[in-house]
């Protein structure tokens, strides 16, 4: 079975562990959705946050979500003048038949502004790749 990548991200207004969990979830819940994957099926979660945020791991809310068994990473991004500020990003490595194209990217938030291509006409739109 092929192993696909998934982005997401989501902004937070506030650096405070409780905003960044729920957050997390809100972003890991939305991915779920959109792609049809069960916990079982993630590889791999690497987690990035801007340098703004450093109250709690997003890594936190996969755990509280049941990924007991997921390899999960946490990282700092590259802190590039200008960048979007108070975000969490998601790379997801997820077992799946479906093919690239057919993976939905979920980007919410403020966070819509790092991928302005994939278009983002509702909220509650998912994004595929193509």
């Amino acid at each position: 079975m092929p192993v696909r990548g998934i982005r997401g991200a989501i902004t937070v207004e506030e650096n405070r562990a409780d905003e960044i969990v729920s957050a997390t979830k809100e972003l890991l819940e939305k991915l779920r959705e959109a792609n049809g994957f069960k916990i079982g099926d993630v590889c791999t979660a690497l987690f990035s946050v801007t340098g703004d945020l450093d109250a709690q791991f997003p890594a936190v809310a996969a755990r509280e979500l049941g990924w007991m068994f997921t390899p999960l990473l946490c990282t700092n991004e590259v802190p590039v003048p200008g960048s979007l500020e108070k975000c969490i990003r998601v790379l997801l490595q997820v077992n799946t038949n479906r093919s690239q194209d057919e993976m939905a990217h979920v980007y919410l938030r403020e966070a819509k502004k790092l991928r302005p291509d994939l278009g983002h006409p509702t909220e509650d739109q998912y994004y595929k790749s193509s």
